[in-house]
């Protein structure tokens, strides 16, 4: 015969001022868990979201990211008719020769600065990136020294903002709009004329990449292997997803670090969580005697004082995932070690970060509560009924 679960939410109730400081101090173990997952999975998010499908990212063959790759002008003229890359109604390819470099921009955190992506690029680069809306300002005029910059970029740092200067290259350059382009990591870039770039960083003709759109996903996917095995070219070439998806990398220290200080308070969270429930076992060893006279097993009891552990856990799991519900309006930075340049980013805490944090602290009621549940279930009755 089994308990009714009445019964253990009852004894929650009863004893809310424990109830309550132990499933805050779970709720807060929690909040940490699920802010790490939110901050990597709003990384992920806004990498993921940067790569489209349907377009292919040439780089040298041996490069590890845009930064270190070199591309000469000569090799962009001989790949971009390649069969495979499709072209705009006026019959050029749809083919963007770039430049990515790194910029040091003031920040008001860091006297020194941070590395922020600067972007040269044609503008049928613009045409490549529908997503990308310019909703300050407008785009820079090819020839002149203007920069467009990342939202995310405008927001954090105040020297990059419209009618401002950023000073790189050879000299100052005016900050002339603002661009929007969703989840993008894009958001973290500034945009700029590829020439004028090239020309400040003395790199005239050598360049850094070649992004291409191709019909759809297949056709990207045969464009990579064609090009990939073209000695004439001797590139590296891979989908605009793929390449963004080993970004993520950028993450895994946090998460790892992240994971090594939310383990060491769930066990603190753990021992607080037994504590209550072997106090709760001996003030209540009483009622687990009457419990075994009117015929319910150890089994039953057991079970009982193990699901009054669990529901505690969860009472404050959904406590910290609540407690955690706002960082979906707080945006963050972090190093990306791969173009040694900070990428900023929303955190992301949804339903799937929500639902890991709920199963860590069930994880940490099971841990707490199996032990005080055994020592339940082991009284004897009649030292049960004498105990007050």
């Amino acid at each position: 015969m089994a308990i009714p679960l009445s019964y253990n939410l009852r004894n929650l109730s009863v004893r809310w001022t424990t109830t309550v400081m132990t499933a805050v101090g779970i709720g807060l173990t929690v909040t940490v868990m699920v802010s790490i997952l939110g901050l990597v999975e709003g990384l992920h998010t806004s990498l993921a979201a940067t790569g489209n499908p349907r377009h292919v990212l040439v780089m040298r063959k041996g490069s590890t990211s845009e930064l270190t790759s070199t591309m000469t002008r000569q090799t962009f003229q001989d790949l971009r008719f390649t069969p495979g890359i499709l072209r705009s109604p006026s019959g050029d390819p749809l083919a963007s020769l770039e430049m990515v470099t790194v910029m040091v921009l003031e920040s008001p955190d860091r006297p020194e600065g941070m590395n922020i992506t600067l972007r040269g690029l044609l503008p049928v680069g613009f045409t490549l990136r529908e997503q990308l809306k310019v909703v300050e300002g407008r785009k820079f005029l090819p020839g002149n020294r203007e920069v467009i910059v990342g939202k995310s970029i405008s927001d954090r740092y105040p020297k990059a903002r419209i009618g401002r200067t950023l000073r790189f290259g050879r000299g100052e350059w005016t900050v002339v709009g603002v661009f929007d382009s969703g989840l993008s990591a894009a958001n973290s870039e500034v945009f700029a004329d590829l020439d004028q770039v090239s020309a400040d960083f003395f790199r005239s003709d050598i360049l850094s990449s070649v992004l291409a759109r191709t019909a759809d996903e297949t056709a990207a996917r045969t464009l990579v292997s064609r090009l990939s095995s073209d000695r004439r070219f001797s590139v590296l070439a891979l989908t605009e997803r793929e390449y963004y998806e080993q970004q993520t990398k950028s993450g895994d220290v946090v998460k790892i670090l992240g994971f090594i200080v939310a383990a060491i308070m769930a066990v603190g969270s753990s021992f607080a969580a037994m504590n209550t429930m072997y106090a709760a076992v001996s003030r209540r060893a009483a009622e687990i005697g009457t419990l075994r006279v009117l015929g319910f097993t150890r089994g039953s009891i057991l079970l009982s004082f193990f699901l009054e552990s669990v529901f505690l856990s969860l009472l404050g799991g959904t406590f910290g995932c609540l407690l955690a519900l706002p960082l979906n309006l707080v945006q963050a930075g972090i190093g990306n070690w791969v173009t040694f340049s900070e990428i900023t980013f929303a955190f992301h805490v949804g339903p799937k970060t929500m639902a890991e944090g709920l199963a860590f602290a069930m994880l940490m009621g099971v841990v707490g509560g199996l032990l005080p549940a055994r020592m339940a279930a082991s009284k004897e009755i009649v030292i049960a009924l004498r105990e007050t």
